[in-house]
């Protein structure tokens, strides 16, 4: 049954004109009247819901019972990376947030390639933020992960505060611990660089606030591939 994000509050019995972007999705599909559906509004749970009417541009739906099951990973993980170019961000947030990334923040860094400030910035978070959507209504997830606003990591940095989660640094300096070590329990904030890895001031600059410096292994990974298998790694562990 197709599964669709509906942004607006949904409460069981109610007859709903779904927004412009979830009515879109059920056109796409050819959906019908008396067609059943599942929508999620993020909050938690999903509901069963059928097709009322079928416009030019309106979808009318009647809301089913709420089911409250969740399918959240077993710890937060939280990634911040500095942005890989073209599609590779794209597919770094699908990835992410099907794996069950509790938040993504993409930043801007010194060996970055893609370069966002404006009103180019604030359309990429919401193309991405459309994108983690997308992934959720596919793998079964409930909660949308945040996409938050492109910074530059020294101002990230800089409002991170006190620690509420473990902070690891993806890297491969001669302190580094292998992820299992460095894991803990709890949640946690993983920071990767962009292609050409994140630099001298840069490193600095997040160990002083606290991230600890771990390796996945002797291989290097692609940009956005590190953060996944550490999200991957780290929901493993907590199993």
């Amino acid at each position: 049954m197709p599964r669709i994000h509906c942004p607006e509050a949904l409460a069981g019995g109610q007859s709903l004109a779904l927004p412009p972007g979830a009515a879109r999705h059920v056109q796409v599909l050819r959906l019908q009247p008396g067609d059943g559906l599942t929508l999620f509004d993020g909050r938690g749970g999903e509901y069963a819901a059928t097709v009322e009417r079928m416009g030019r541009s309106e979808v009318q739906v009647r809301v089913g019972a709420h089911d409250p099951v969740e399918r959240e990973a077993p710890r937060e993980v939280h990634l911040a990376v500095g942005m890989p170019a073209n599609e590779r961000m794209d597919w770094l947030v699908e990835k992410a947030a099907e794996l069950g990334a509790a938040s993504i923040q993409p930043l801007l860094t010194a060996h970055g390639v893609l370069r966002l400030a404006g009103e180019r910035a604030q359309k990429k978070q919401a193309h991405w933020q459309a994108v983690a959507v997308a992934a959720c209504e596919q793998c079964g997830r409930n909660r949308v992960p945040p996409v938050h606003a492109v910074q530059p990591l020294d101002a990230w940095l800089a409002g991170l505060g006190a620690p509420p989660a473990g902070r690891l640094l993806l890297g491969f300096s001669p302190d580094a611990r292998p992820l299992a070590q460095a894991a803990g329990t709890g949640p946690v904030l993983v920071l990767g660089g962009p292609e050409g890895g994140l630099n001298a001031q840069e490193e600095a600059a997040a160990r002083a606030c606290g991230f600890q410096t771990v390796t996945l292994g002797s291989r290097v990974l692609r940009a956005e591939t590190a953060p996944l298998a550490a999200l991957a790694g780290l929901l493993a562990l907590a199993s």
